[in-house]
């Protein structure tokens, strides 16, 4: 990368692009399970574009029928039709936008497509366990547009274009005409967007969730994710986007972290020094005197024989040992309820494992807890922040889940402050 100096000197077409931000999926601790490839990847970066591709409504076609429509936004030029009945369609043209940067998300993997998102299975930890999956994501979910000007503002929008630049919203889908004579709509299963206050700090809190439709417009959730009826419109909130908020497309929720919140944002290289520092302390199993360690973030999902385990109801610190299991042989080893040797507790126990999503974490505090039941690990501000996030779940029901997983929180609290023994000497 450049230095200040250089990047002054240097001419426009090397300069380093503006990043608007970055959309994270949540439930991948770092990459996707079998790894990232080409647009289907677990984080995706907005880079201001070198030439602007936005677009911006402009004519409004009253067509009779349907085939009347089709030939209208045929033309080489976007559009989004809205089929009222068999012989009424209402098309709307866009024109290009010379301001606004548009990146487009969901699940086809059509070119118009950037950021190829399928759904999120939690706990899965390779590609087979999704496969069976039917997916609830749109083809092409939603669009988001960017400022090409500071603040470079981002805002979202439910639905995107196809390979023929069209958005079509059928008989069925809702859709309406709003009070200034222009068409609006929502996509079957929806687009979930909520803020947090106060950003993505350790001052945040969740706010309500809501729904963005085609237009941008901000509406109050259907009763079910693709019920007929759309919510009220609620007129003092919009569709920008902030630092950490979450956009769920129903199958996958992804976190935004704009350039500057990222900046503030612990890196991989940090995350990496920190677990060094907590294998340099040489903390012990209170069974075995084993020394344990974090295995490399490169051995995420392998158990490795000096990993840390945990009894997630008081939260004591072991390597893997039989003590007072009886069952183990008939049980099989994770999960089941055991009795902690320290202070005698039952509840689970599962291995440790360190959250290498950088862009999940509020602060660059030491990992010093664990969400429950995954045993992810990171800082007590991360867990305390993500217990309180309800994330939609399924069509019309919400829960905490761990970041870093997916996994659904369980436990009193949804997570346990780790307690480690010291080496004796």
């Amino acid at each position: 990368m450049f230095s200040p100096d250089q990047e002054n000197i240097s001419t426009s077409s090397t300069k380093v692009p503006v990043k608007y931000g970055e959309l994270i999926v949540l439930g991948y601790n770092g990459s996707l399970p079998n790894g990232d490839r080409g647009r289907r990847k677990s984080r995706f970066a907005l880079f201001k574009r070198p030439k602007s591709n936005g677009v911006k409504p402009s004519t409004v076609h009253v067509a009779c029928t349907p085939q009347a429509a089709k030939a209208i936004s045929n033309k080489d030029q976007h559009s989004i039709s809205y089929t009222l009945s068999r012989v009424q369609t209402v098309v709307v043209e866009y024109t290009q936008d010379s301001n606004t940067d548009m990146f487009q998300i969901g699940r086809s993997t059509e070119s118009p497509i950037d950021f190829v998102v399928t759904d999120t299975v939690p706990g899965s930890q390779s590609n087979s366990d999704t496969q069976t999956v039917q997916s609830t994501i749109s083809r092409f979910a939603c669009r988001i547009i960017c400022q090409r000007t500071p603040p470079y503002t981002a805002r979202i929008y439910a639905a995107g274009f196809d390979s023929s630049k069209n958005i079509f919203l059928g008989e069925k889908a809702a859709k309406w005409k709003t009070s200034d004579g222009q068409m609006d709509g929502l996509t079957t299963n929806g687009v979930l967007v909520m803020h947090p206050r106060h950003g993505f700090t350790e001052d945040s809190k969740p706010s309500v969730w809501r729904e963005i439709s085609v237009c941008g417009n901000v509406f109050t959730l259907r009763e079910t994710r693709s019920a007929q009826q759309r919510g009220k419109m609620v007129e003092n909130e919009t569709q920008e986007l902030v630092d950490g908020s979450l956009i769920d497309l129903c199958g996958a929720t992804l976190l935004w972290r704009t350039a500057e919140g990222l900046s503030r944002t612990p890196t991989v290289k940090h995350l990496e020094a920190l677990r060094q520092e907590l294998n340099a302390a040489r903390p012990q199993c209170p069974v075995g005197f084993n020394t344990l360690a974090f295995p490399s973030m490169r051995r995420k999902d392998i158990v490795d024989e000096k990993q840390p385990w945990v009894y997630l109801n008081c939260g004591h610190v072991h390597g893997y040992h039989n003590w007072g299991n009886r069952d183990a042989e008939r049980d099989g080893r994770e999960g089941r309820e055991r009795e902690c040797p320290m202070c005698r507790t039952r509840g689970p126990y599962v291995p440790l494992w360190l959250g290498c999503e950088a862009g999940f974490y509020l602060d660059a505090a030491p990992p010093t807890h664990a969400f429950s039941p995954c045993g992810h690990v990171c800082s007590e501000k991360t867990v305390v922040y993500w217990n309180q996030i309800p994330l939609p779940h399924g069509t019309h029901t919400f829960h905490a889940a761990c970041p870093f997983c997916a996994q659904q929180l369980s436990g009193e609290q949804g997570y346990i402050r780790l307690i480690f023994q010291g080496p004796v000497d």
